[in-house]
């Protein structure tokens, strides 16, 4: 990995200022995070956790100087009328600490960390489980976002090479900062969509990928298509060319469900049926994630939308 840039710098400093801190916070949904910040109580930050957990505004001279100057030296401070606000939150993920966009995530290529992170982190570690770490040489993790999956990859096997792509140039900032505060320098991040640019195949691929109806088709957040499903299937038909002999894709996404049935996971099963030499699954982690985008127009005849979870391995 290259030498950070002064910006970036700054900000690994104040990671590991607030690592020694022993700072912490789980990141919950944007809806539960809106309820909350709307409590009266809540309406000005009184410590660190407010400050670049739930992302409510401060006053000049409550947060310690060396962690506002840092902040300053990221560009990462914005006034709010008498008040400051950081541009970034910080989430704990098992014993490391990873920084990304502040709430509200409304910028096109805000970068997004909270519930799905926690289930697609305990999604691989248990396909790991099932792995023996020496086997995988090449891994990737596609649409990267703050980088938790790469970064699980690189400590897992250490020996591989591990590739942490995206398209968004925000993502890769937070994944480099990420990766040095988990000491992964290994890891090599870049901009791909998808695997564009990449050669050769994989050993393992795992991917994340935005999957909601977005008006705005933020890119942190519209999967594409009808329900949502088209940027996962991409990610799916990308694998079907690019595993090795032996090698896996575990793919976390949503998936709208219309009368019963999910058409990705319809889409998902046309596609793989003709292949021979491949094995997959297709399975539900949590059959009701996100359930106020129901109200929406574009979901109006979706029922619900589950987390689910993709695993495909190549035959040897």
């Amino acid at each position: 990995m290259t030498a950070l840039p002064p910006r970036l710098e700054a900000l690994l400093a104040l990671g590991l200022r607030l690592r020694r801190e022993g700072y912490a916070f789980v990141t919950v949904s944007p809806a539960s995070h809106a309820r909350v910040n709307a409590r009266e109580e809540n309406a000005l930050a009184r410590d660190l956790r407010d400050i670049f957990g739930w992302s409510r505004p401060f006053a000049d001279g409550q947060l310690e100087r060396p962690l506002f100057s840092l902040l300053a030296a990221a560009d990462l401070l914005h006034r709010d009328g008498r008040h400051w606000r950081s541009k970034v939150r910080w989430s704990s993920l098992e014993d490391q600490l990873f920084v990304h966009s502040a709430y509200p995530t409304q910028e096109a290529e805000a970068v997004f960390f909270g519930p799905d992170t926690y289930r697609f982190a305990r999604a691989i570690g248990q396909h790991l489980q099932a792995l023996d770490s020496r086997d995988v040489h090449r891994a990737v993790d596609i649409g990267c976002g703050a980088g938790p999956g790469a970064i699980l990859l690189a400590g897992a096997c250490p020996r591989a090479e591990v590739h942490a792509v995206d398209i968004n140039p925000h993502a890769l900032a937070f994944t480099r900062v990420n990766a040095l505060l988990a000491e992964a320098p290994q890891l090599q991040v870049r901009r791909s969509d998808l695997l564009e640019g990449l050669a050769g195949d994989f050993d393992l691929m795992v991917a994340n990928p935005p999957y909601m109806l977005d008006p705005a088709q933020r890119t942190y957040r519209h999967g594409g298509g009808s329900q949502g499903a088209e940027l996962s299937l991409r990610i799916l038909e990308s694998a079907l060319g690019r595993l090795a002999p032996g090698g896996s894709l575990l793919l976390y996404t949503g998936a709208a469900v219309i009368d019963g049935e999910a058409p990705l996971w319809r889409q998902a099963s046309r596609l793989l049926a003709a292949r021979p030499g491949w094995e997959w699954r297709y399975e539900e982690l949590d059959p009701d994630v996100f359930g106020e985008e129901l109200e929406q127009p574009a979901y109006r005849q979706v029922e619900r939308i589950a987390a689910v979870l993709l695993t495909l391995r190549r035959l040897a």
